[in-house]
Protein backbone atom coordinates (compact mmCIF):
# COMPACT_ATOMS: atom_id res chain seq x y z
CA UNK A 1 0.00 0.00 0.00
CA UNK A 2 1.12 3.55 -0.70
CA UNK A 3 2.30 5.56 2.29
CA UNK A 4 2.04 9.34 2.53
CA UNK A 5 4.31 10.94 5.11
CA UNK A 6 3.14 14.35 6.31
CA UNK A 7 0.64 16.12 8.55
CA UNK A 8 -2.87 16.47 7.12
CA UNK A 9 -3.09 20.25 7.55
CA UNK A 10 -0.05 20.96 5.34
CA UNK A 11 -1.07 22.54 2.02
CA UNK A 12 1.36 20.34 0.10
CA UNK A 13 0.21 17.17 1.85
CA UNK A 14 -3.41 18.09 1.10
CA UNK A 15 -2.62 18.03 -2.64
CA UNK A 16 -1.42 14.44 -2.42
CA UNK A 17 -4.27 13.19 -0.22
CA UNK A 18 -6.86 14.93 -2.42
CA UNK A 19 -5.36 13.39 -5.55
CA UNK A 20 -5.30 9.91 -4.00
CA UNK A 21 -8.95 10.18 -3.02
CA UNK A 22 -9.93 11.36 -6.50
CA UNK A 23 -8.06 8.34 -7.88
CA UNK A 24 -9.73 6.06 -5.31
CA UNK A 25 -6.28 4.68 -4.50
CA UNK A 26 -5.75 3.06 -1.10
CA UNK A 27 -3.05 4.62 1.07
CA UNK A 28 -1.76 4.99 4.61
CA UNK A 29 -1.10 8.50 5.93
CA UNK A 30 1.61 8.96 8.57
CA UNK A 31 1.83 12.17 10.62
CA UNK A 32 5.25 13.82 10.51
CA UNK A 33 6.28 17.46 10.49
CA UNK A 34 5.05 20.41 12.52
CA UNK A 35 3.95 19.34 16.01
CA UNK A 36 4.57 15.68 15.13
CA UNK A 37 8.30 16.15 14.44
CA UNK A 38 10.22 13.26 12.93
CA UNK A 39 11.58 15.04 9.87
CA UNK A 40 15.20 14.78 10.99
CA UNK A 41 15.10 11.16 12.07
CA UNK A 42 17.38 8.86 10.11
CA UNK A 43 14.60 6.68 8.72
CA UNK A 44 12.75 9.71 7.34
CA UNK A 45 15.87 11.40 5.94
CA UNK A 46 16.60 8.16 4.08
CA UNK A 47 13.29 8.72 2.25
CA UNK A 48 13.54 12.50 1.91
CA UNK A 49 16.90 14.18 2.57
CA UNK A 50 15.20 17.59 2.44
CA UNK A 51 13.48 16.93 5.78
CA UNK A 52 10.27 18.26 4.23
CA UNK A 53 6.75 17.01 3.59
CA UNK A 54 5.12 15.28 1.84
CA UNK A 55 6.94 12.11 0.93
CA UNK A 56 5.27 9.31 -1.00
CA UNK A 57 6.48 5.76 -0.41
CA UNK A 58 5.50 3.19 -3.05
CA UNK A 59 7.09 -0.06 -1.86
CA UNK A 60 10.84 0.61 -2.15
CA UNK A 61 10.37 3.80 -4.20
CA UNK A 62 10.31 7.14 -2.39
CA UNK A 63 9.27 10.42 -3.99
CA UNK A 64 9.21 14.00 -2.75
CA UNK A 65 7.98 17.32 -4.16
CA UNK A 66 4.20 17.48 -3.99
CA UNK A 67 3.53 18.35 -7.63
CA UNK A 68 5.85 15.59 -8.83
CA UNK A 69 4.01 13.16 -6.55
CA UNK A 70 0.58 13.97 -7.95
CA UNK A 71 1.86 13.72 -11.53
CA UNK A 72 3.33 10.33 -10.67
CA UNK A 73 0.07 9.14 -9.13
CA UNK A 74 -2.00 10.12 -12.16
CA UNK A 75 0.46 8.35 -14.44
CA UNK A 76 0.55 5.27 -12.21
CA UNK A 77 -3.25 5.03 -12.13
CA UNK A 78 -3.66 6.15 -15.76
CA UNK A 79 -5.91 9.08 -14.97
CA UNK A 80 -5.64 11.28 -18.04
CA UNK A 81 -8.53 13.53 -17.15
CA UNK A 82 -6.65 15.11 -14.25
CA UNK A 83 -3.37 14.91 -16.21
CA UNK A 84 -4.12 14.89 -19.96
CA UNK A 85 -1.88 13.24 -22.53
CA UNK A 86 -2.29 15.92 -25.23
CA UNK A 87 1.01 17.80 -25.19
CA UNK A 88 -0.53 21.28 -25.13
CA UNK A 89 -3.18 20.44 -22.56
CA UNK A 90 -0.57 18.78 -20.33
CA UNK A 91 1.78 21.76 -20.63
CA UNK A 92 -1.08 24.07 -19.68
CA UNK A 93 -1.77 22.00 -16.55
CA UNK A 94 1.92 21.92 -15.66
CA UNK A 95 2.29 25.66 -16.23
CA UNK A 96 -0.16 26.37 -13.42
CA UNK A 97 1.30 23.65 -11.22
CA UNK A 98 4.73 25.25 -11.55
CA UNK A 99 3.21 28.68 -10.90
CA UNK A 100 1.68 27.37 -7.67
CA UNK A 101 5.05 26.23 -6.32
CA UNK A 102 7.29 28.81 -7.97
CA UNK A 103 5.21 31.96 -7.35
CA UNK A 104 2.37 31.34 -4.89
CA UNK A 105 3.80 28.95 -2.31
CA UNK A 106 6.49 31.15 -0.76
CA UNK A 107 4.33 34.20 0.07
CA UNK A 108 1.55 31.90 1.34
CA UNK A 109 4.10 30.16 3.59
CA UNK A 110 5.41 33.51 4.81
CA UNK A 111 1.85 34.69 5.43
CA UNK A 112 1.17 31.62 7.58
CA UNK A 113 4.37 32.17 9.57
CA UNK A 114 3.98 35.91 10.07
CA UNK A 115 0.21 36.36 10.26
CA UNK A 116 -1.15 33.08 11.63
CA UNK A 117 1.62 31.53 13.72
CA UNK A 118 3.22 34.72 15.10
CA UNK A 119 1.36 36.37 18.02
CA UNK A 120 -0.16 39.68 16.97
CA UNK A 121 1.99 41.70 19.35
CA UNK A 122 5.11 40.22 17.76
CA UNK A 123 4.07 40.74 14.13
CA UNK A 124 5.89 43.17 11.85
CA UNK A 125 3.03 45.27 10.37
CA UNK A 126 5.15 46.45 7.45
CA UNK A 127 6.09 42.88 6.52
CA UNK A 128 2.50 41.70 6.85
CA UNK A 129 1.26 44.48 4.55
CA UNK A 130 3.99 43.69 2.03
CA UNK A 131 2.99 40.02 2.00
CA UNK A 132 -0.68 40.91 1.57
CA UNK A 133 0.15 43.21 -1.36
CA UNK A 134 2.23 40.50 -3.03
CA UNK A 135 -0.51 37.93 -2.56
CA UNK A 136 -3.13 40.29 -3.96
CA UNK A 137 -1.03 40.62 -7.13
CA UNK A 138 -0.83 36.83 -7.48
CA UNK A 139 -4.50 36.27 -6.70
CA UNK A 140 -5.34 38.84 -9.38
CA UNK A 141 -3.44 36.69 -11.91
CA UNK A 142 -5.48 33.69 -10.82
CA UNK A 143 -8.75 35.63 -10.94
CA UNK A 144 -7.99 36.91 -14.44
CA UNK A 145 -7.45 33.35 -15.66
CA UNK A 146 -10.67 32.13 -14.04
CA UNK A 147 -12.55 34.93 -15.77
CA UNK A 148 -11.78 33.08 -19.01
CA UNK A 149 -12.06 29.41 -18.01
CA UNK A 150 -14.02 27.37 -15.46
CA UNK A 151 -10.83 25.85 -14.06
CA UNK A 152 -7.17 26.81 -14.26
CA UNK A 153 -6.23 24.70 -17.27
CA UNK A 154 -9.50 25.11 -19.14
CA UNK A 155 -13.07 23.96 -18.75
CA UNK A 156 -12.09 20.77 -16.93
CA UNK A 157 -10.89 20.00 -13.42
CA UNK A 158 -7.21 18.98 -13.39
CA UNK A 159 -4.04 18.69 -11.34
CA UNK A 160 -3.64 22.45 -11.79
CA UNK A 161 -6.63 23.00 -9.49
CA UNK A 162 -5.43 20.37 -7.02
CA UNK A 163 -2.05 22.13 -6.86
CA UNK A 164 -3.46 25.62 -6.36
CA UNK A 165 -6.58 25.30 -4.19
CA UNK A 166 -4.87 24.21 -0.94
CA UNK A 167 -2.69 27.35 -1.20
CA UNK A 168 -5.61 29.67 -1.96
CA UNK A 169 -7.63 28.34 0.98
CA UNK A 170 -5.54 29.93 3.78
CA UNK A 171 -5.47 33.21 1.87
CA UNK A 172 -9.27 33.17 1.71
CA UNK A 173 -9.48 32.38 5.42
CA UNK A 174 -7.08 34.94 6.87
CA UNK A 175 -5.88 37.42 4.28
CA UNK A 176 -8.46 38.49 1.71
CA UNK A 177 -10.04 41.20 3.94
CA UNK A 178 -13.02 41.84 1.70
CA UNK A 179 -11.02 41.88 -1.54
CA UNK A 180 -13.29 41.06 -4.45
CA UNK A 181 -12.03 38.36 -6.78
CA UNK A 182 -15.34 37.01 -8.07
CA UNK A 183 -13.97 34.45 -10.51
CA UNK A 184 -11.63 32.90 -7.95
CA UNK A 185 -14.43 32.84 -5.40
CA UNK A 186 -16.77 31.19 -7.93
CA UNK A 187 -14.11 28.54 -8.66
CA UNK A 188 -13.51 27.91 -4.96
CA UNK A 189 -17.23 27.60 -4.25
CA UNK A 190 -17.50 25.11 -7.11
CA UNK A 191 -14.69 23.01 -5.67
CA UNK A 192 -16.34 23.20 -2.25
CA UNK A 193 -19.31 21.23 -3.57
CA UNK A 194 -17.00 18.20 -3.69
CA UNK A 195 -17.07 16.17 -0.45
CA UNK A 196 -13.47 15.03 -0.97
CA UNK A 197 -12.36 18.65 -1.21
CA UNK A 198 -14.24 19.59 1.96
CA UNK A 199 -12.82 16.65 3.89
CA UNK A 200 -9.21 17.08 2.79
CA UNK A 201 -8.69 20.80 2.17
CA UNK A 202 -11.11 22.71 4.41
CA UNK A 203 -9.37 21.97 7.69
CA UNK A 204 -8.79 24.65 10.35
CA UNK A 205 -6.00 27.05 9.33
CA UNK A 206 -3.19 27.04 11.88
Amino acid sequence: MLKVWGRKNSSNVKKVLWCLKELQAPYEQIDVGGPFGGLHEANYLALNPNASIPTLQDDDFALWESNTIIRYLCTKYENYHLYPTDVKQRANVEKWMDWSNGSLFSPIQQMMINLVRTPKEQQDPQLVQSLKAKLNQLIKIADDQLAKTAYFAGDYFSLADIAIAPLVYPWLEVCQEGANYPHLQRWFAQLSENQIFRDVVLLPVN
